[in-house]
């Protein structure tokens, strides 16, 4: 198979802790999200209509669209303007010093070597790309924004789709057999194996279960000269 360029990788459970996503950012955002809206609603409009937009009611006021987008953080929606919020909010967390961003340290160190290597790195989050560079911009071991040459999120399209994966290679220049995709949700892999990447599940807590990809436990134990036959 064609040798691997270019390395695509997911976050939550990936690059980062499950656990720092939904225990710290998204309780974070929740707890701000009514007050940061009401305090910034004139520079929010078109986030505002996007909500209206989704839910089909044109006519609902702030304080409705504020319980939509409550509800959706409570049931872990990927809803494109709900996430454009969640970075805002987390960016005013980030920069008051009240969020470090997590990565692990394998994660870390991989991405550096890589980036040493010579393999372009992007990153696909069904967090919005603000968020994504904060996170990997405010992190406990600096800023690791200088690493990546690109950033995706819900606007490229669902992560389940192999769509998706398609506009991703167009976009960065490189045919979809010479990018890797890293993830720990095997839909995911699914999808970008479907569009013609090569895949490898991060099972870290070896908890993921039967899947047809290859697997690693970290990023130590991925060999790109090997995981192109992956």
């Amino acid at each position: 198979m064609t040798q691997i360029k270019a390395i695509v990788t997911d976050i939550e459970g990936t690059t980062s802790s499950l656990s720092f996503v939904k225990d710290v950012l998204f309780p974070y955002a929740r707890k701000h999200i009514r007050s940061f809206v009401r305090l910034n609603e004139k520079n929010l409009k078109e986030v505002l209509e996007d909500v209206r937009l989704e839910v089909g009611e044109p006519d609902l006021d702030v304080e409705g669209v504020l319980d939509e987008l409550v509800a959706w953080i409570d049931a872990d929606k990927k809803i494109t303007p709900l996430k454009t919020l969640q970075g805002l909010i987390w960016q005013n967390g980030y920069n008051d010093g009240e969020l470090k961003g997590h990565i692990y340290d394998d994660a870390a160190e991989g991405l550096k070597r890589w980036k040493d290597a010579g393999y372009d790195l992007y990153v696909y989050s069904s967090g919005s790309i603000a968020a994504q560079k904060l996170l990997f911009g405010y992190t406990e071991k600096g800023d690791l924004t200088p690493l990546f040459s690109g950033y995706f999120d819900t606007t490229t399209g669902p992560k389940v789709e192999a769509q998706s994966y398609k506009k991703i290679a167009n976009e960065i220049g490189y045919k979809a057999d010479e990018i890797l995709f890293l993830s720990d949700h095997i839909p995911e892999l699914d999808a970008a194996k479907d569009a013609g990447f090569q895949v490898l599940l991060l099972d870290r807590d070896g908890q993921a279960g039967p899947c047809p990809h290859n697997r690693v436990s970290n990023f130590d134990a991925i060999d790109l000269s090997k995981e192109k036959a992956a």
